[in-house]
């Protein structure tokens, strides 16, 4: 039969990569009941009419390639030989192994699917076929675009087009698409269309909508490239297909010493900053929908808009809301990393005592993360906060330099780098950490975060100027905490520069009534260093902060 993609991995007997939780095959039989629909991603199919629809669009299937995918979707999470294949679809028809190729062609076309990195049909080489996503079920009746359950958001981007005139360098166009795309398929909270598809609009002139609807992508990425001599310009847009919105757009001009250094540094940075304009319009996006048809997508979304508004109050909501993730879907591996950062934060930031329960129980959700999927940047991002909490700094850093090495243009990433390597003493190989995840994401939701453990670090450093500085920025971006507050009154204690000490001091007490170095002290105790405390705290009394409230 000839392969579609040979990965060059041994065979491996028994079942392949089963994201199903090992019930897919039983629950999915061909006894099961013919008006339900199989949900995977953002695209359900119905064996009885052999209709499949992806988002709000139904896709149309030759009757023969719903056939193969019906019959890969009854055994799901195992391997489906083609023998099976031909007896199921073709029964005692005789055809050639091209017949079956074309239908898993047909397939990968209509759910974006891309044979090298495959999210639904996996080749087993000289066997047969697996289908690997997590599936399921649908409410019954028609499971068309009202009861279709709503997955990731699915971005699309379009080949970017060569605006310089010179077709030879038209290859540069290309591989700025195709660096956007791996970029982005790092974020693993989104759902991106495989390159193999979007390039089959490549020197069209495209109605932006109609590719969204022809992909079923929720947004679109466009751009252009010109370059003349060593002048490189890059224009590049974020659209909502279903308004035709411009979220975001961006020019970048760039003098090119080494082509490929740019092109990684320019697709690193674009993906960097889609991500959470992407993220920001899904909070917005569930805040409008009902919620009886919440799915634990929507939750999570809902628990990441109350996690960055920084207050008591709605971490103990995030909480809640990532808790009803993990009992919605328990193979939600972002649902077991942000529980366990709220957990953590409640105890650093808010109302929560830190006590070995809460702080193990946060370490295991952190790990169950990294178990559900390792090659999220996220899960070991949270794992890596989680160990430093336990004070076990060379694993959180390891950890969080995972993170990064995952996934490049993923801004908390390097902020927790440098936080970990605070803690340490390398406060000189902290900062450009800090700076790397201003750089990329300067409107990043926790960004007032970046700069107030930038703050910290140049604080342990004895560079009060500079961690009073640091600490005044992250005061100006909105939902800030109040320890950027507390760590600008420690710096300009030490500086003593009395007006603004004072009123430094005014406005962190205005924030947090009961802030003390008693309160301070029990707060960060996840400092292990006994001198970078002893410092912070002097700055706090010479400022002015009592030793404990006086209630």
């Amino acid at each position: 039969m000839p392969k579609d993609y040979d990965d060059g991995r041994p065979e491996v007997p028994g079942e392949c990569r089963d994201f199903s939780g090992g019930t897919v095959a039983q629950k999915y039989s061909k006894q099961a009941p013919m008006n339900r629909g199989m949900s995977f991603g953002r695209h359900v199919f119905e064996p009885a009419t052999g209709r499949l629809w992806s988002g709000k669009r139904e896709v149309r299937l030759t009757p023969k390639a719903a056939a193969v995918l019906g019959a890969l979707l009854a055994r799901a999470g195992q391997p489906v030989t083609k023998e099976e294949l031909f007896a199921t679809v073709w029964k005692d028809a005789v055809v050639g192994d091209d017949a079956l190729t074309t239908c898993i062609q047909e397939l990968r076309k209509a759910l974006a699917d891309d044979a090298r990195q495959p999210h639904f049909i996996e080749t087993r080489h000289r066997r047969g076929y697996c289908f690997i996503a997590r599936l399921s079920e649908t409410s019954s009746g028609d499971p068309g675009p009202d009861s279709a359950l709503r997955g990731k958001p699915t971005i699309a981007v379009l080949p970017f087009t060569n605006s310089s005139g010179d077709p030879g360098q038209e290859y540069f166009a290309e591989g700025i698409t195709a660096d956007i795309i791996t970029a982005l398929s790092k974020h693993r909270s989104l759902f991106v269309i495989a390159r193999n598809s979007t390039f089959s609009f490549k020197g069209e002139t495209v109605d932006v909508r109609r590719a969204a609807v022809d992909l079923g992508a929720d947004y679109v990425v466009e751009g252009s490239v010109a370059r003349s001599d060593q002048q490189l310009r890059i224009r590049v847009r974020l659209i909502e297909a279903v308004t035709g919105r411009h979220l975001w757009a961006e020019r970048y001009d760039r003098h090119v010493h080494d082509v490929f250094e740019v092109q990684d540094e320019i697709a690193r940075t674009i993906a960097a900053r889609i991500e959470p304009e992407v993220s920001s319009t899904e909070r917005l996006r569930v805040e409008r929908k009902s919620p009886e048809a919440f799915r634990a997508w929507d939750f999570f979304h809902l628990g990441m808009k109350h996690f960055y508004h920084s207050t008591a109050e709605d971490n103990d909501e995030a909480q809640r809301l990532f808790r009803r993730v993990i009992e919605l879907d328990p193979a939600l591996a972002q649902g077991h990393a942000w529980l366990s950062y709220a957990i953590v934060l409640s105890m650093i930031y808010f109302d929560s005592e830190p006590d070995d329960a809460r702080m193990n129980e946060a370490l295991g959700l952190a790990k169950k993360g990294v178990e559900l999927d390792e090659q999220d940047a996220l899960t070991h991002f949270a794992y890596g906060r989680a160990l430093l909490a336990h004070k076990a700094y060379t694993d959180a850093l390891d950890e969080l330099k995972s993170a990064a090495e995952l996934n490049p243009s993923l801004a908390v990433a390097y902020c927790g780098v440098g936080d970990s390597l605070a803690y340490e003493g390398r406060t000189d190989e902290a900062i450009p950490y800090f700076e790397k995840a201003i750089e990329l994401s300067p409107y990043d939701p926790q960004r007032w975060a970046f700069y107030s453990y930038g703050a910290l670090a140049h604080l342990f450093a004895g560079k009060f100027d500079r961690a009073s500085d640091w600490a005044q920025k992250a005061t100006r971006v909105p939902h800030c905490h109040y320890w950027p507050f507390a760590h600008r009154v420690s710096a300009l204690g030490h500086l003593q520069q009395v007006g603004d000490m004072r009123a430094a001091r005014a406005e962190l007490l205005q924030r947090r009534p009961d802030f003390s170095c008693d309160f301070a002290r029990r707060r960060l105790f996840y400092v292990k260093n006994p001198d970078q405390l002893a410092l912070y705290l002097e700055g706090l009394r010479r400022a002015g902060i009592e030793e404990r409230h006086r209630v």
